[in-house]
């Protein structure tokens, strides 16, 4: 077993835990018995990634849970007693909605690849935090559900990463109707990359974390920028903006070397530059 390093303790203090171990931060959701959204959890996980992006030695980032329930959305309770405010919690739930969007854009603009791994139920935000994960990778036990429809309150901000995931017929499908999808469901839709049995989750999903933390980490955040923001142009300014990346990534050392020890069939030695 690889020794582990902490971040910082590696105790169940606070609703995140983080560990580093070999490139591979693991940021653990902490916040029984739902792993709900509230603002404090909303809060600390925005401060690892923060915390994470100047860290050379975090190559990639895998996000999990503790307990049954990967995550189980917005903290409803949390929302609900705010409705004694004199706005009605209007302030409250600006202020809760502005704090998940801002998380679910530091995953997807964050240097580093991030991992989904999902065990158990991610409902409502808690499958928005799956969207918007760079890959997503579940146990045949997770499940998967957008049910404000439910409840009176459709999941509009969840909507905006799961129509970026999946096809439109099947993010309506998840919308309108508010059930739960298996996680074999969710793979044919394109919301996870895999399905495992659960004993071999965490070591598959470090296998593709170890794998990704090999390459060069220059190279990678490139890649991870250029994915995102060509998929919001058009046809001919994403190969415009694309053919500018690969011209400067091919001038950096990484792309010199690699390039090279291919050639010289021989195991690149990467500087991340």
């Amino acid at each position: 077993m690889a020794e582990i390093v902490a971040i910082k303790p590696a105790v169940a203090e606070g609703p995140v835990v983080a560990r580093l171990d070999k490139g591979v931060l693991r940021l653990t959701l902490a916040n029984p018995p739902a792993n709900a959204l509230s603002l404090a959890v909303m809060a600390a996980l925005t401060a690892e990634l923060d915390r994470a992006k100047p860290d050379r030695s975090v190559r990639v980032i895998i996000l999990a849970a503790t307990g049954k329930v990967f995550c189980a959305g917005h903290d409803l309770k949390e929302m609900t007693a705010r409705r004694a405010d004199a706005d009605r919690g209007k302030a409250f739930f600006e202020e809760t909605f502005s704090a998940c969007a801002a998380l679910m854009q530091a995953i997807v603009r964050h240097p580093r690849p991030v991992i989904a791994e999902v065990d158990g139920l991610a409902t409502a935000a808690g499958a928005q935090l799956v969207a918007s994960c760079d890959l997503a990778i579940a146990s045949h036990e997770a499940t998967f559900c957008t049910p404000g429809v439910n409840i009176g309150l459709f999941c509009s901000t969840p909507m905006v990463a799961l129509s970026r995931n999946v096809s439109r017929k099947h993010a309506m499908e998840m919308l309108l109707t508010g059930e739960t999808i298996d996680a074999a469901t969710a793979k044919e839709f394109g919301l996870v990359n895999r399905v495992v049995p659960r004993e071999y989750l965490n070591q598959i999903v470090t296998k593709y974390a170890q794998t990704i933390a090999a390459k060069s980490s220059l190279v990678v955040k490139t890649g991870k920028e250029a994915f995102y923001a060509q998929a919001e142009m058009g046809l001919a300014e994403a190969y415009a903006y694309t053919g500018r990346v690969m011209v400067d990534n091919m001038l950096a050392r990484d792309a010199e070397e690699g390039i090279g020890a291919f050639i010289g069939k021989r195991k690149p030695e990467w500087t991340d530059e």
